[in-house]
């Protein structure tokens, strides 16, 4: 089982910044394949970014080049910088995870709300 708790979220103006933490409690952390996801109102849950085991990367057209995923495997914590925020950006955020790039995504966290607006 793996629990996932995500942190971070919160209110910021246009083009500014935040950083989201999704830490989780399993010591096998290093093997699970961890994606970002988010969801406005009325819209779908979207994958955001992700990011393998072996830290290979992944981004929606979106979010590139604004947006970077990490992973710290010795803190079993992974986190999405967000640049240049925009309104659109506005959602919730959630992590994800996996034990392996083709298996379903099983694992998640309650959400962090991300608001961007002026």
């Amino acid at each position: 089982q793996v629990q996932l708790v995500e942190s971070g979220g919160g209110l910021v103006q246009p083009g500014g910044s935040l950083r989201l933490s999704c830490a989780a409690s399993r010591t096998m952390f290093s093997i699970l394949h961890v994606g970002w996801f988010r969801q406005a109102p009325g819209n779908q849950r979207e994958l955001v970014a992700d990011i393998t085991s072996r830290g290979s990367t992944n981004y929606a057209d979106s979010v590139k080049g604004r947006f970077t995923i990490s992973r710290d495997n010795a803190k079993s914590t992974v986190y999405l910088q967000m640049n240049s925020l925009k309104p659109e950006d506005t959602a919730v955020y959630y992590c994800g995870a996996k034990w392996g790039i083709i298996a379903s995504y099983n694992y998640w966290g309650q959400g962090t709300e991300v608001t961007v607006s002026s």
